[in-house]
């Protein structure tokens, strides 16, 4: 099986893991926070990322026991997210690609959610209520095909404001996040 490195920042986290037939060798990350109430910006946020990105590829490598050479394959995250720090990420990701000669596997940041789940549970051709922010999309996998739905129906929708409140999930570390009051 070939060992892949990943690099995920289309928010306020930036991570690169390593996993090796299905199996989790590293997972450094470092998350942007800013003061309770502000949220954080697309640019300050890909400043942070560029900032980290260098410190968190070393220590997946020492983490994992690998060096370059031991890389078959590159991803990145290609979206959904905020775009300055996803091209943060790209340029990242392809200059690593280049400088180590080794193919570039963008990678859709839902799919990676679901197949992640996918790993944990054993689950065989889910179908997926995904939701995160304003991303709510339908997913059903039928091997070796994917069918995606980009709106949940309108009663899946109306439920989650009101499913929020009774749950009352800590949001953190998101800046700006309080949960429900």
């Amino acid at each position: 099986m070939p060992v892949v490195i990943g690099f995920e920042g289309s928010a306020n986290k930036i991570g690169v893991g390593i996993v090796w037939d299905g199996q989790v060798l590293s997972n450094p990350r470092r998350t942007y926070v800013t003061p309770p109430g502000q949220g954080f910006l697309p640019s300050d946020t890909a400043r942070h990322h560029r900032a980290c990105v260098l410190a968190v590829l070393q220590e997946a490598l020492q983490e994992a026991g690998l060096k370059p050479q031991d890389i078959d394959a590159v991803a990145f995250t290609k979206g959904p997210g905020m775009g300055a720090p996803l091209v943060t990420v790209a340029v990242v990701a392809r200059t690593v690609a280049q400088l180590w000669r080794k193919p570039l596997l963008g990678v859709n940041h839902c799919v990676g959610h679901i197949e992640m789940g996918r790993l944990v549970t054993g689950a065989q051709n889910p179908t997926v209520l995904y939701v995160s922010g304003g991303n709510t999309q339908v997913w059903t996998q039928v091997v070796p095909c994917t069918e995606h739905y980009d709106t949940a129906p309108p009663a899946e929708l109306i439920c989650f404001p009101d499913l929020f409140h009774f749950l009352s999930p800590s949001s953190e570390p998101a800046p700006g996040c309080r949960g429900p009051s």
